[in-house]
């Protein structure tokens, strides 16, 4: 009976959003709600621990939404600018096939972003981008959100690693990038295979014959695109640790991936556009802007994460100047949400937005106008991810209780210890997928989980830098069905309450990820 409970938050987003079709603003509500209740009674958390947890989700939240203005401005402006026709007519040079786009912009461009800020900033910048590239809203966040999983289990600088692990005994730089060398190494065999699993689909989905067979010609391509980004990971691994693996790992895949396109190199030659919403046009009229002036931009948004992230002093001052946080919520000690409004990746593309019309010698009104229209676009969606992120909150701060109970999420994975402990390295990377897809954070799922994948590990023999890997690639799969991940692209793309419809088509590879990913770590722990 506890362990339903405590599935609560991951079922009734289930039953609401994928089952029964409910928008977010209506499943989530409906599901923060049955979750807050449950707490109340069966997990006997004290009314003043839900409250303060609530506020926490709503605090979080405005610390999403305005990631989610910064990537909505600065797209905004450059479409006000010209600086949109501009780069679509750059990745038409590159190659007009959508196939060949989508693992550049999302799975390339999205993974350098992930690797430079994390937060889910890559699919909220990606998709967008895909859109002004003329693919179909759905389509957009679709492809954003599965291509935005590789690069996570690294995240900004190497986050997930180090501090998802920290709690782990012994843990230190030379653990994290001993682990490190162990994800990338396993991963040669599971995301190798994710810019071809994107194609597929692409072509199934959102083809007009929905049929894979067009993705079968992008079979060596999409296969030497994977490799060149997983072997690489390995050896900026094993050359400089974890923390840049994502951000050199992508930048090399870009280099291949152009240069190959370009030349067409083992790509078929009949050009696939069935992805396109209806009425785009590709403005062919020569643009006067140079396209380093159109992508400066985002080239400043790359500098910026990179630099405040990297930089000592930079990192201080962005992290200590405007500090909104919230600590000790309702007087709750554990009970806290950060919120470095300099450090934030908002505030990094909404700088970029304002640098963006002054660049490209264009009126304020650019921006202006840009701001009033993403701040018009963002209501629905502020009130389905505070429902989502209180729901979030109370599970995870469920530890708080009055019946001397666990907390939910480590009752769940105790449960599966219990229960499955003989089949666990196919049972670990779903625990790490289960706890990305309530967080939102491959960080915070491994932050929770990983102390009980290390125990389960050392009970039963397992190696334990192997399961811990896979928790971390589980994570990073999660990464593509996280409820406030999906809400947060769905509302970049104008896709309010289409939620569940995209949660459908991201669960597919987001469990084949999963099963790719124990079959690795079998395969490792047989060879050991």
């Amino acid at each position: 009976m506890l362990l339903l409970v405590a599935l609560s938050a991951i079922i009734a987003p289930f039953v609401f959003l994928v089952l029964f079709k409910m928008p977010a603003i209506k499943g989530m509500s409906i599901s923060a709600v049955i979750v807050i209740l449950l707490a109340l009674t069966a997990w006997g958390m004290d009314s003043k621990v839900i409250l303060s947890s609530v506020l926490q989700g709503t605090h979080k939240t405005f610390t999403i939404l305005w990631i989610l203005f910064g990537a909505l401005v600065l797209l905004n402006t450059l479409r006000n600018t010209g600086a949109i026709t501009r780069i679509n007519q750059g990745f038409q040079f590159i190659s007009a096939d959508m196939r060949v786009q989508a693992i550049i912009v999302a799975f390339l461009f999205g993974s350098l972003i992930e690797g430079a800020a994390g937060f889910g900033t890559p699919a909220m910048v990606t998709g967008p981008l895909m859109i002004a590239l003329g693919f179909r809203p759905i389509a957009a966040a679709t492809i954003a959100l599965i291509a935005d999983s590789t690069a996570v289990m690294f995240g900004a600088v190497g986050t997930p690693v180090a501090v998802g692990l920290s709690n782990i005994p012994g843990a230190d730089t030379a653990f994290f990038n001993e682990v490190g060398r162990t994800i990338t190494l396993l991963d040669l065999g599971a995301g190798t295979f994710i810019p071809l699993i994107l194609v597929c689909i692409l072509t199934s989905f959102f083809g007009e014959k929905k049929s894979i067979k067009d993705a079968i010609p992008m079979i060596p391509w999409t296969l030497l695109v994977g490799i060149v980004y997983t072997s690489s990971a390995y050896l900026y691994s094993v050359l400089f640790g974890q923390e840049f693996v994502s951000i050199l790992a992508a930048l090399t895949g870009l280099i291949v991936a152009s240069l190959t396109a370009k030349s067409g190199f083992l790509l078929p030659k009949t050009e696939w556009k069935e992805a396109m919403k209806e009425g785009f046009q590709v403005d062919t009229t020569k643009s006067s802007m140079g396209l380093v002036t159109a992508w400066s931009p985002y080239l400043i948004v790359v500098l910026l994460l990179l630099g405040t992230r990297i930089v000592p002093w930079l990192k201080e001052f962005t992290n200590t100047a405007i500090d909104l946080s919230w600590v000790g919520i309702l007087g709750i000690d554990s009970i806290n949400s950060d919120w470095k409004f300099l450090y934030s990746p908002g505030t990094i593309l909404t700088i970029a937005a304002i640098l963006a019309f002054i660049i490209q010698r264009k009126s304020t009104k650019t921006f202006t106008n840009a701001a009033k229209e993403s701040l018009s676009s963002m209501k629905t969606t502020s009130i389905s991810l505070i429902a989502t992120l209180a729901m979030v909150q109370v599970f995870s701060n469920s530890g708080l209780n009055t019946n001397d109970l666990l907390s939910m999420p480590q009752y769940i994975a105790t449960s599966f210890a219990e229960n499955l402990g003989f089949i666990w390295i196919f049972v670990a990377p779903f625990l790490g997928e289960l706890g990305a897809f309530i967080t939102g954070s491959a960080t915070v799922s491994t932050l929770t989980f990983s102390p009980i994948q290390y125990n389960v590990a050392t009970q039963i023999g397992l190696d334990t830098n192997v399961v811990l890997a896979v928790q971390l690639i589980g994570a990073a799969a999660g990464n593509m069905i996280c409820v406030h991940n999906v809400v947060a692209a769905s509302a970049v793309v104008g896709l309010a309450g289409k939620e569940g419809e995209i949660i459908r088509k991201t669960l597919i590879p987001a469990i084949l990820y999963g099963l790719l990913a124990g079959l690795a770590g079998f395969i490792a722990l047989a060879l050991l």
